[in-house]
């Protein structure tokens, strides 16, 4: 999942300055997933869900204790964040925020329907050579 979210994350963010964000550490993958998981689950069952996955990924990257999910289901960090985390730590948190959200995508509704609606979102963003982890490879030759 973390290759997963940080191929989403790179693809969402090329060409973009960081000024280009309305807020200094942005989550653009999780703003893009919003509206397309609202109208599967309900805005309450998506921020439930972004919520759990801000909670493990707070586990392994600190700073993002300092994110909020706000009511309407967007990400808000602290303004002074960027001057508190190196860059390379933000990016890792987004990357991790990104595959738990991702990870519980696929816990509740599978791993077949979870990548039909990123390909809906990110139809350019190549999927089909990501591991999810199911199987053996030498199992086709069987």
């Amino acid at each position: 999942m973390l290759d997963f979210g940080r191929r989403l994350i790179t693809y969402e963010t090329r060409g973009k300055k960081s000024s280009d964000a309305k807020s200094p550490v942005a989550f653009p993958v999780c703003e893009k997933l919003r509206p397309h998981l609202a109208t599967l689950v309900g805005n309450a069952g998506f921020r439930a869900l972004l919520s759990r996955a801000l909670a493990l990924a707070s586990a392994e990257v600190p700073w993002l204790r300092a994110v909020q999910v706000k009511a309407d289901g967007s990400l808000e960090a602290p303004e002074d964040i960027q001057a508190q985390v190196d860059p390379k730590e933000i990016l890792e948190g987004r990357v991790v925020m990104v595959a738990q959200l991702l990870g519980l995508l696929v816990a509740f509704i599978g791993e077949n329907l979870t990548f039909r609606l990123v390909r809906e979102i990110w139809p350019k963003v190549r999927l089909n050579d990501l591991d999810s982890g199911k199987g053996d490879k030498n199992d086709k030759a069987k």
